[in-house]
């Protein structure tokens, strides 16, 4: 691939600069067909002729650092007879400060390019122009970009060209474009602007979102245009931006004369408002927009209901969804992390897939997920794998087995369990390499039920015991190689006398459980053997607390189908309806537009959770749309059926709410499903783009594709 081409780069390396390379070529007759391909070590934009080539948002995307992603565009009607094309760099993910790795193991790597142009003419002859030694290449108008600190840009800057530099850099890491591109989705004009206490002047788009904004200004020469951002404010109705921690944010744009416009090209932030800092004269609603930017993933569920906290909450866990799946599943897109943590992606896949078509989204990171996976079979916490660490905790690690079975499901994709299988099987290894006890999982480090609320004084983990909720792990991921290998055709026999002897190991060890997230996990996970005696204690437990959770990262999402599937229906519905802290209506009526991180970021006195780890626009909670699909209005897949290839529609109403409906656009068609509380009877209405299975208050219908009334 770019066989022909070479990595070209700035001569030197001009810490936190953008060079921009150049290439002026002649177009020597009638051009039937022209295309470019092209990548960079480092983010980049091109432009032919001053108009940008493709839409791809950030390429060439953030991946594993031992492969990138190679684009191609067509440009054909670009071309001239005189072309300039020019391509603007920055270190972006490969090199900037999110990339803590790779800047230790690789520091005298630069961002640089490669590229080829193939001109066809109508006559039949073919050329080709190559990145080398003959291009040109400045430092860019573009005088900072880092993904976490922002970019500055200079319209009076004068680039000065010289010879390129020709570097040395590996080609075999050169791969077809995988993943999803990222795209500008949607504008959002300014909701209020107004002055806070300080006397700062603040503009509100009165939406969390993730992407940037685009100034238009009239100016004079040397003008300044300063921005910062944040998505809250304080408690006093000022700017807050202490959650950002190191991450600066901002923006700032020294203007030329004259009417112009300017949006960022090499960053992204996360932001609901922007504090003007600088501006020439008064900033108006006219003088800037958002522009909304995520992965181009197309939107395929729909949740609705009688309830507006509920509907917000709806909203609230699609725009946390868009804010986080920017190429890889971030954790956060506004502080100095936005990585993309396994844990989250695991909890939150079903939704993700329901709520969005994530099938090549996931496809990719997985990839990623295989290659930066080490020979001992661990997984690291963040993929790609930027950070230093060497362990694998339980329920984050489980992505490896978790993800690809989810995509599975949903999809139908078989491809992806092979692709997947020996990483699977590799985790497994890990797991039995490092515990201290045969067929359990202990004695190893773990983020656990992360944040939840019953941790001790000074702990973010839960108070559930590490090596309880390893091993239940350790059997749910067993129990998925199981079923993989199976449905690929493999021998799984070992794996099965493991998944024996560890569930045998796990009921011998842990005959009680003694946190709320310990009952969810062993009911959940098939584990407990009464399940009629835990499944009240989990009730009694909530009911004890005033109908309440206590969930943290892996006993939340499991929470209410651990209810649900135990006879606690209305108890489940009555987590989900509760609007006291803690919630997910809490945070709805605190004024959230996304999902918060902590089930109080803000409590009700306007103080904040903590300074160092508290965002507001953090999907992983948002996994609760899935119970809302799958049991409240009961769309399932089968499993031996997947990709909806057969449907189970067995919805369960409850009269706290007059009606309901989701709806999933399926790889088979359109499932849907609705009820409607009618005195003390239920409407349903139900759709199945497939043979189907209905189930009303516990009777079976069976149905072909269609529509039907019960």
């Amino acid at each position: 691939m770019l066989n022909n081409s070479k990595w070209i780069s700035y001569p030197t390396n001009e810490k936190f600069t953008c060079p921009v390379l150049k290439k002026v070529f002649q177009a020597c007759g009638e051009i039937k067909k022209a295309t470019i391909e092209m990548t960079s070590l480092g983010c980049y934009f091109a432009t032919l002729g001053g108009e940008r080539i493709g839409d791809f948002i950030l390429a060439p995307g953030f991946t594993s650092s031992k492969r990138t992603q190679v684009q191609k565009y067509d440009i054909t009607n670009l071309i001239k007879e005189e072309n300039e094309l020019r391509v603007t760099l920055s270190e972006g993910w490969f090199k900037g400060r999110i990339n803590w790795r790779n800047n230790q193991d690789r520091p005298n790597i630069y961002p640089a390019l490669i590229c080829e142009i193939k001109l066809e003419y109508k006559d039949g002859r073919v050329e080709y122009i190559y990145s080398d030694e003959n291009w040109e290449v400045a430092l860019s108008k573009i005088t900072f970009a880092d993904i976490y600190d922002g970019e500055h840009y200079d319209a009076n800057y004068e680039e000065k060209f010289i010879p390129v530099k020709v570097q040395d850099y590996d080609r075999d890491r050169l791969v077809k474009q995988q993943g999803e591109k990222i795209i500008e989705q949607e504008t959002i004009k300014p909701h209020r602007i107004f002055k806070t206490p300080k006397g700062e002047t603040v503009i509100d788009f009165n939406q969390n979102l993730t992407g940037y904004f685009e100034i238009s200004l009239d100016a004079k020469k040397g003008d300044r245009v300063k921005l910062s951002v944040a998505e809250v404010l304080d408690k006093d109705g000022n700017i807050y931006t202490e959650n950002y921690r190191t991450a600066k944010a901002e923006f700032i744009y020294t203007a030329k004369d004259g009417y112009q416009t300017y949006k960022p090209k090499l960053t992204f932030y996360g932001f609901r408002y922007i504090r003007v800092d600088e501006f020439p004269g008064e900033i108006a609603a006219d003088n800037i927009k958002a522009i909304v930017v995520h992965s181009d993933i197309k939107r395929t569920g729909y949740l609705n209901s009688s309830s507006p906290l509920l509907n917000k909450l709806f909203s609230n866990i699609i725009w946390g969804q868009k804010g986080n799946f920017l190429d890889i599943p971030t954790d956060c897109p506004q502080r100095d992390e936005r990585m993309g943590w396994t844990g989250d992606a695991q909890v939150f896949v079903k939704t993700a897939s329901y709520n969005y078509d994530v099938e090549k989204f996931f496809e990719k990171w997985l990839t990623d997920l295989r290659l930066d996976q080490a020979p001992s079979g661990y997984v690291p916490s963040v993929i790609p794998q930027v950070w230093g660490d060497d362990w694998s905790g339980c329920g984050w690690g489980d992505a490896s087995t978790i993800c690809p079975y989810q995509i599975y499901l949903t999809y139908g994709n078989r491809d992806i369990l092979k692709k997947q299988f020996k990483s699977m099987c590799g985790y497994l290894k890990y797991i039995g390499s490092k515990s201290t006890t045969k067929y359990l999982w202990t004695g190893c480090e773990h983020f656990a039920d992360w944040l939840g609320l019953d941790a001790p004084a000074g702990s973010y983990k839960g108070s559930s015991r590490d090596d309880f909720l390893a091993s239940a792990y350790y059997y749910y991921s067993t129990d998925i190689v199981c079923k993989t290998g199976k449905i690929i055709g493999k021998n799984v026999e070992k794996y099965e006398r493991l998944r024996e002897n560890i569930l045998n190991k796990i009921r011998k060890t842990y005959k009680e459980y003694k946190t709320q997230t310990e009952c969810v996990i062993a009911l959940h996970f098939g584990i407990a053997t009464d399940k009629k005696a835990v499944s009240k204690q989990l009730a009694d437990m909530i009911k004890a607390n005033g109908t309440r959770l206590q969930t943290g990262f892996l006993g939340t999402p499991y929470l209410l189908h651990a209810l649900s599937s135990n006879g606690y229906t209305e108890l489940a519905y009555n987590l989900l309806l509760q609007e006291n802290y803690p919630s997910w209506l809490y945070s709805v009526k605190q004024g959230a537009t996304t999902i918060w991180e902590h089930w109080d970021g803000v409590n009700d006195k306007g103080e904040f959770w903590s300074k160092d780890m508290n965002s507001f626009n953090h999907y992983a909670y948002g996994s609760v749309a899935d119970w809302v699909y799958g049991v409240a209005c009961g769309i399932n897949t089968v499993e031996d059926k997947p990709g909806f290839e057969e449907v189970v529609i067995a919805p369960n109403p409850t009269k706290k709410l007059s009606w309901l409906s989701a709806k999933i656009e399926t790889r088979k068609g359109t499932a849907s499903s609705a009820w409607y509380k009618e005195g003390d009877k239920f409407r349903y209405e139900i759709t199945t783009p497939t043979n189907a299975t209905v189930i009303i208050d516990g009777k079976e219908y069976k149905v072909e594709k269609g529509s039907y009334v019960f």
